[in-house]
């Protein structure tokens, strides 16, 4: 009987932001408590908001195939083992992380092993990816990776790997949390509804990667995996999606039978929950406490601009009050430094922040990501910041640094207004104000507002260091 071989997923770890609250310009040079405390933030940074395992690579793992067995590695919390016989090493590769997934790759593969790269840059930059790859995953892998695996048992792996068509969200894919080790996460009860989006902001990709209208699994698919995750997390749940409330009838619908199942989930959603007040009582039922939802802009023309056309500003304003008093904590998340924000846009921004309470308001820098409209007209005219050729150049950072210069702004300018902007909006003052006055899981709310404190100090400072090379 031929051995078992052996599958390695792995998720990197970012360099700097999220995954630990690093500075781009290498260690601090804070000592004594002050060093004490950088590593207190970044430790419990990701045993919080950011510490969610990869439900990508949870779906890859949970697929079966008789000779294989998978397993995940997170590099965020442990070593690669790799000295372990390895018959395959899968890398799940993000435009922003691509230099450091490649030199990952090709020193796996100057030890012997044999690598899989995917994820949404091999998907968008298939050509930048298989001079380090001797497999390429490409497109949503629900239906690929099983073929993959069958081919590596049997032992004639193929090159490349891609989908006909988006998989049918409607087949039932169960999802094993058991290979993920709990102590690491902030929960590991990951849900996802469905995939795709009808909107065409020209900052995003998930309408370019995964289409554009909203393909769904089936409700009784979704009650049913709550029911098992809570077995082996009883902690809170997340639904991923990036617009729970898409579909009022289908929401409606799910999250009415979740009610009897007593949980306590975090979403994400439109501010169009506020003006679907049966569906808003719903998920206050079934134990929605908070939402992050994506305002990215207050100004007219730049949500015309950036094609962000759903809604009006007003209207937006509105409907965050509506959520808040049902009981639901929101996550505002804006981008400041699109085509139609000026110096004034600080100002209309801390206003609205006033005006509607939001709990949590994340300031975001235009990141022009490759494979975005944003990114092609911002080459185009000249204003990118990193060499468009070079796609390791562009990377993810927490409002750290500057890839692009602004339409209306100058960088000098744009940089301190920016600073300004967060040193105003985030406190220990605000955030004790902000935790008081949430209407729902005060604690997460304060620590979310403290952190965001201590990381919007970081990317001011890193933005000054850069603004010395720029200007």
């Amino acid at each position: 009987m031929s051995r078992m071989k052996k599958v390695l997923l792995v998720f990197l770890a970012s360099e700097s932001g999220v995954d630990g609250a690093r500075s781009l310009y290498g260690k601090a040079d804070s000592k004594g408590l002050s060093a004490w405390f950088d590593r207190s933030v970044r430790n419990m940074i990701k045993r919080t908001q950011f510490a969610i395992p990869s439900l990508g690579l949870m779906i890859l793992a949970s697929i079966e195939v008789e000779g294989i067995e998978q397993r995940i590695c997170d590099l965020r919390f442990e070593e690669l083992p790799a000295n372990e016989p390895w018959d395959l090493v899968g890398i799940s590769v993000q435009t922003g992380m691509s230099a450091k997934a490649f030199d990952l790759a090709d020193t796996l593969r100057r030890k012997g092993f044999r690598v899989a790269l995917g994820g949404a840059h091999a998907t968008l930059f298939p050509e930048s990816c298989r001079p380090h790859a001797d497999v390429l995953v490409r497109g949503e892998a629900d239906d690929i990776w099983s073929s993959v695996l069958r081919d590596l048992r049997d032992d004639r792996l193929k090159a490349d790997y891609a989908p006909e068509k988006f998989p049918d969200l409607s087949i039932s894919r169960p999802v094993n949390t058991g290979l993920l080790d709990t102590k690491r996460y902030f929960t590991t009860n990951l849900v996802q509804t469905g995939r795709g989006c009808p909107y065409n902001c020209d900052f995003c990709t998930v309408h370019v990667l995964n289409g554009n209208r909203h393909r769904r699994r089936t409700v009784r698919d979704i009650v049913e995996e709550v029911r098992r995750f809570r077995e082996h997390d009883d902690r809170i749940f997340f639904f991923v999606d990036d617009s729970i409330n898409a579909s009022e009838e289908y929401a409606r619908e799910l999250f009415s039978r979740l009610i009897p199942l007593d949980i306590t989930w975090f979403g994400q959603a439109t501010t169009a929950l506020g003006n679907q007040p049966r569906l808003l009582e719903i998920f206050s039922r079934s134990g929605c406490r908070a939402l992050l939802t994506g305002i990215e802009s207050i100004e007219p023309s730049s949500r015309t601009t950036h094609r962000k056309t759903q809604n009006r500003p007003q209207d937006i304003a509105e409907s965050i009050v509506r959520i808040r008093r049902a009981g639901i904590s929101l996550y505002g998340s804006f981008i400041y430094g699109l085509d139609g924000d000026t110096l004034d846009t600080p100002a209309t921004i801390l206003d609205f922040v006033r005006q509607t309470g939001l709990d949590v308001p994340g300031i975001n820098i235009l990141r022009p990501n490759p494979g975005t409209r944003v990114f092609d007209r911002l080459r185009e005219e000249g204003r990118l910041l990193f060499d468009p050729g070079d796609l390791g150049a562009y990377r993810y950072t927490f409002g750290q640094e500057m890839l692009y210069r602004p339409k209306n702004i100058t960088l000098p300018d744009f940089i301190d207004s920016y600073s300004r902007l967060t040193s105003k909006l985030f406190t220990v003052t605000q955030s004790l104000r902000r935790g008081l006055a949430a209407p729902n899981v005060k604690p997460a709310v304060l620590l979310f507002n403290l952190f965001y404190t201590h990381l919007y100090a970081l990317s001011r400072n890193d933005l000054n260091r850069q603004r010395l090379t720029l200007c």
